[in-house]
This record gives structure tokens, sequence and C-alpha cells, in this order.
């Protein structure tokens, strides 16, 4: 059970009382009749061959407020979408496939990069942006949330949770970032944002002048800023850009400040116990595993501090790693405690030395965001696309439905 503590600068919802699952699906039902409701899942073939996406599957068969459910199809070849297919025919819900790796979707892709609209980086970022288009050529959906497709601990109420705040139309808020606690066998989880995320943060708190402090505040707010589950508004999706790399839950937050009033953002607690496919560290290889997600994040808060007037040298990237390190050797020692008192495992080497590893990321990055400072780290937003291709949208739903025509499957 949570307090009713608010923190920082968004309002936050807690899960204060076991509040049964069926009051919160009826309010829900009654919700959508005004403010029609979707879902995105971005998926991978291989993870319909694990247990975590056939639960998630089992669990999205008991919904009934939702009218659509858009899946983003990456890395299948023509049998495996045929497989899809089949495998997400079962739900009762309204449901598209997009096989981005199909002949007729490259098709639209290649109109897009033809004019430097399309992601250049696959990858899960890619597949939300596409998602995204799809559904805003939906006009009855109103409201949609997004959560991945490897969530082992899955019940459907971290859907009705998540998208709770964006569906209730008594409500302001156009986004609604999801949280959790990450404790599972291995003892504290959510490695990149206790140890990077959080301290790198305080660290430019502790570098920056005041002028720069509302956003680093806006982002300190977040108690799992990382977390790849949120709901939004239709108009909040059509004016969203976002990073195609790891990069993704931040820029998003990112641009959801840039785009909205505090006011109109919040944070909530949609699971008490919480786990998913977790990432390798990768350390001798900057390319792949949480080493490069590291970089990702690290350039993505940079990026977004350049655009409101920090000039970024080399002296303060070393600065900012000083304290980051101070800062996140600190926190190891506070998670220490916090596990001991729990009873959980704890690796206080590991910790320290996955700290380390971040510290040189974050001069990686600093040294690539000064190598290519003109890079442009966000897909545009599907307000441009549609203004420079008015029937992307239409196309985009010509061939996902033709798909499925041809490779027989209902929908």
């Amino acid at each position: 059970m949570a307090d009713s503590f608010q923190s920082g600068t968004v309002t936050t919802l807690h899960n204060m009382v076991n509040r049964p699952l069926s009051e919160l699906e009826a309010e829900l039902q009654d919700f959508a009749t005004e403010r029609p409701l979707g879902l995105i899942l971005p998926s991978l073939f291989s993870e319909l061959e694990q247990p975590a996406l056939e639960n998630i599957v089992q669990e999205l068969q008991k919904v009934n407020y939702l009218k659509q459910i858009t899946v983003g199809l990456d890395q299948a070849d023509e049998h495996q979408f045929r497989q899809a297919l089949r495998y997400f025919g079962r739900l009762p819900q309204s449901v598209s496939v997009l096989w981005n790796d199909g002949p007729r979707l490259r098709a639209v892709d290649k109109q897009l990069q033809a004019l430097k609209l399309s992601p250049t980086q696959l990858g899960k970022g890619r597949n939300v942006w596409f998602c995204m288009g799809y559904m805003l050529g939906l006009p009855d959906i109103e409201a949609t949330a997004l959560h991945d497709c490897d969530i082992k601990t899955y019940h459907r109420s971290l859907l009705a949770k998540l998208i709770y705040p964006v569906a209730n139309p008594r409500f302001r808020f156009q986004f609604s970032k999801g949280f959790y606690s990450r404790v599972g066998d291995q003892g504290l989880g959510g490695r990149v944002s206790r140890l990077l995320v959080t301290p790198l943060i305080r660290a430019l708190q502790h570098s920056l002048d005041d002028q720069h402090q509302d956003y680093l505040r806006f982002m300190d707010s977040f108690r799992y800023p990382l977390a790849g589950e949120f709901s939004m508004r239709r108009d909040a999706m059509r004016g969203l850009r976002i990073p195609s790399d790891w990069g993704l839950e931040v820029g998003t937050l990112v641009e959801m400040l840039r785009n909205f009033s505090t006011r109109r953002i919040c944070q909530v607690e949609i699971a008490d116990i919480y786990d998913h496919k977790h990432q390798v560290v990768s350390a001798e290889n900057d390319q792949g595993g949480l080493s490069k997600m590291s970089i990702d994040i690290s350039k993505a808060l940079f990026r977004k501090l350049a655009t409101d007037g920090v000039i970024f040298n080399s002296g303060i990237f070393r600065t900012v790693k000083a304290a980051y390190l101070r800062i996140g050797l600190d926190l190891v020692e506070s998670y220490r405690c916090d596990a001991e008192m729990n009873g959980l495992r704890f690796d206080i080497n590991a910790e320290e030395q996955l700290v380390e590893l971040f510290s040189e990321n974050i001069m990686k990055a600093g040294d690539q965001f000064l190598n290519k400072p003109l890079e442009q780290p966000f897909v545009p937003h599907w307000d441009r696309v549609i203004s420079a291709i008015p029937d992307i949208v239409h196309q985009l739903h010509n061939a996902v439905r033709l798909d499925r025509e041809q490779y027989g499957c209902k929908s």
C-alpha cells in the first residue's frame, strides 16, 4: 500500500487501497462510451514464443472497455506474420497488426524516408511511432495506453490503472506515466532508473544554474521515469515527437513538458509487483545492453537542456560526471540499507561497478553530443507528416488491411 504524499511538480495517483478491479473496469466501461479507448502493443515476433505475452493475451481477453488494440510487429517474416495474425486474432476487441517488415509498410516507409520524415533507427521507438500514426487514423479513439509485451507479472489491473487517468472525462490529464516497485528474486531492479537517471538528474541540478531547474525538478518528480507504460489523449499523440533509440521514455517526458502544463501530466501506480525481460550490462560493448541504454538516455537529457539554452562543453561534462559519481555512490548506500531492512539480496560491488560504468558513459554521451550537435534525435510528429503527405494515414491503414486480407486473418 502507498501513502498519499504528493512530491515534485506532477500529480501522483497512488494505489492506497485494494479497490475491487470490477469497480474500476465498470467505470472504464462508462468512460469508454464517451471517450473510446485503445491500446498499443509493440512486439517482437520472438515475444510470441514466450509465456509472458501468452499471459498478457489471456488477460486482455477479459477486458471489455477497449475498442481497439494495435500491435506493432517487428522482426517477422511472412510465415511469422501469419502466425501473429492467428495469435492475436483470439482477442475480442478490434485488432490490427502492423507488419513492419512487410513490403506494403516498407513502401509507406520509403515515401517517408524520401522526405526525411521516417525514423532512421530500427527498434521500439520506430514501432511505437507507426502504431501511433495508425491510431490517429481511427477518429473515434480518444485515449490510448501503451505497454510492453514482456511483462512476466502482467495482470489486467495494470492496464485499468494505467489508462484510467486519461479515460476519466472528469480528470484534466493529457498524459499518464505508470510506475511500480521493481523488486524481484534478484533483489532491487530498475538499475538504469536507480543508478543512472536519478543521480544524473540531481548532478545536473547541482551543476547548472537556476534557470534550468524547472525541467530537472519535473524529471526528478517521476518515481520510475524509464517505465515503458504510459497513456495519453489523442491531442497529445498528434503533436508528440519521440526518439527512436533507448531515449524513448525520457524523450516522451521531455515532449510532454514542452507541450503541456505539468497540471496536465500525472504518474500512476499500476502494479505492486512488476518483472520483465532484463537487459545485460554489456560493460565491454557500449553498442548494446545497459551500456548503450545509458549513453542514449544521457544524450536525450543533454539535448533537452541544450534546447533550453545550456551551453555544454567538455568542462561541464567533467563537472557533471564528478557530481554524478558522488551522488550515485551515496544512493547505492541508501539502496543497500533499504534492501537489508526488507531482507532483499544486494550486491554492493555490482551496484558500484554499474555506477562507475555509467559515469564513463556520461562522458561518452557528452563527447557524442559535442561531435554531432546538429543530430536530429526526434522523429517528426504526425501533424507534420500528415501536412507533408495528406493521405499517409489512409495509406497506412490500407496497407494493414490488405496485409490482413492477403494473409487470411479477420480482425
